[in-house]
């Protein structure tokens, strides 16, 4: 306890100002905020200002032939209810559609909606843009093995996270 409290004592802001200015936490939170603000008045603008940019992790993972709550729950490691509320609220806005699971009648399975399939295209191409802009900013090399090396780790996290579960 004495030790927390001596860092305490002898906390150093500009100490802390270097090393939050390469925090990985921050870091990722700043690339997000910068490609939020991109990309959610594109999606505006092509009429999709009901639709949530958090709901993007949820929408994300409907496969073609349909996707149950259960299943998004999981991919999206949320509650069963919350994934409820989510996908009713994508469902009154026209992006998703559910029909009665043929495997399991206490279900339902979730399909995505024309205007689902629209958004993907409208957010494929405000992404492009994204991407466009981040090659400008720092060179197509470096945004591609920035990419490379996000997608090796996640692969990595992944599938630590699946033996941590079972």
């Amino acid at each position: 306890m004495e030790t927390v409290e001596n860092e305490i004592a002898d906390f150093n802001f500009e100490k802390f100002q270097a090393i939050r200015s390469r925090s990985l936490g921050r870091l990722i939170w700043r690339l997000k905020r910068h490609i939020h603000l991109h990309v959610e008045p594109m999606l505006i603008a092509k009429g999709h200002a009901d639709f949530k940019l958090s709901s993007l992790a949820f929408i994300a993972n409907i496969d073609e032939h349909g996707t149950t709550n259960n299943e998004l729950a999981k991919k999206a490691s949320v509650s069963k209810q919350a994934m409820s509320k989510v996908v009713k609220e994508l469902e009154e806005h026209g992006y998703v559609y559910t029909r009665p699971n043929e495997a399991d009648a206490r279900s339902s399975v979730i399909f995505l909606d024309e205007r689902g399939k629209q958004l993907f295209v409208d957010l494929n191409q405000a992404m492009t843009d994204v991407q466009t802009r981040f090659d400008k900013a720092i060179g197509v090399k470096k945004c591609r093995q920035m990419i490379d090396t996000m997608h090796d780790l996640l692969a990595v996290l992944d599938t630590e996270e699946e033996h941590q579960k079972g």
